[in-house]
């Protein structure tokens, strides 16, 4: 069996922390011991690690990050984010996929406990108050990416998601077009359906257009569940001439349900999306589409996490990041 530090302690006959002490900062440690400690290290062949340094100091240099699905894109472009602001900062990273489940999710948490994290990244998805519960009973301060909370005082980092939905819907209408669809995400279990939802709302009404407000149809988050949504969407208003999607994939899913169609992009029907993953410039159409800055949304939240564990607060509780419209070839003018 692999030693311990406290099987280093117990053969040198001194404390745990003082075994940390040796290794760490020697100066601190009067010769006796030391030289006590450096034998039973040689003689047990300990080699210490981050987790031993942990025991002592209450601190791993790990942060945690709870994502909702690894096999999308979008959180590739986090995650790569978030790991090289880690690397800058000198702390290593664990992931855990919830697939949003509740059970998971707060398995994830127990073991980000038990691993000693300092702290943990809570990207896109809800802060259910079980998961608020635990991380506060747990004492495991946490920044919430792409995503916010309204029930909690929590530090936050995301776009604002009203107004960029209300960009592209606008964009669409002054393309021409005044027979416009939405394909949006679930309500029940997504923080940013409904401000998107609500800009398309805020952009129809204010250009006269109120009439394509129930012109919405849900899907959860994927390729396939968009695709439907496309069906039943152009099923029941086949006049549509451009449909604003809350995702590039969900975006992808309505072009190859229309392509399928023999329904051309952008000859009939204009299409925009919303995240610009680096797929969006290789899909065919080229997707036109809201940018997310999704590399910088994964680094800033490493750096106000280790804001919040090394000052115990933060300087901005809810940050907004600028998003900006990319004009491809998936939309036309009408």
């Amino acid at each position: 069996m692999k030693p311990t530090i406290r099987d280093v302690a117990r053969m040198a006959e001194v404390s745990i922390s003082t075994v940390s002490r040796v290794m760490n900062a020697p100066e601190t440690v009067v010769p006796s011991k030391r030289n006590r400690v450096i034998e039973a290290i040689k003689e047990l062949k300990y080699q210490p690690n981050a987790f031993a340094r942990g025991l002592i100091y209450k601190k791993s240099n790990t942060l945690g990050l709870l994502i909702p699905d690894i096999e999308n894109l979008y959180f590739a472009g986090v995650i790569r984010g978030m790991q090289d602001a880690c690397i800058k900062l000198g702390y290593s990273l664990m992931i855990c996929n919830t697939d949003r489940d509740m059970e998971r999710t707060l398995s994830y948490i127990d073991t980000f406990h038990e691993k000693q994290v300092d702290g943990i990244v809570f990207a896109s998805d809800m802060l259910y108050p079980e998961y608020y519960e635990k991380l506060t009973g747990f004492r495991i301060p946490f920044v919430l990416v792409s995503s916010h909370s309204d029930e909690y005082e929590v530090p936050s980092v995301e776009v604002d998601d009203e107004l960029a939905a209300y960009d592209a819907v606008k964009f669409l209408i002054e393309l021409g077009h005044k027979e416009i669809g939405m394909i949006g995400f679930n309500h029940d279990n997504s923080v940013s359906g409904p401000p998107r939802a609500a800009g398309f709302v805020r952009a129809l009404t204010e250009f006269g257009l109120e009439r394509n407000t129930g012109r919405i149809k849900y899907a959860n988050h994927r390729f396939e569940h968009a695709y439907q949504a496309a069906h039943e969407l152009f099923s029941e208003y086949p006049e549509l001439s451009a449909v604003f999607c809350v995702a590039d994939e969900f975006a992808m899913g309505t072009i190859s349900y229309l392509k399928d169609r023999n329904i051309l992009v952008p000859g009939q029907v204009s299409v925009i999306g919303f995240d610009n993953l680096r797929m969006s410039g290789m899909f065919i159409p080229k997707l036109t589409t809201i940018a997310q800055p999704i590399y910088q949304l994964g680094y800033r939240a490493a750096e106000k996490l280790h804001e919040l564990l090394t000052t115990g607060n933060v300087a901005v509780m809810k940050e907004q990041m600028e998003h900006k419209l990319i004009v491809r070839e998936s939309s036309r003018e009408k």
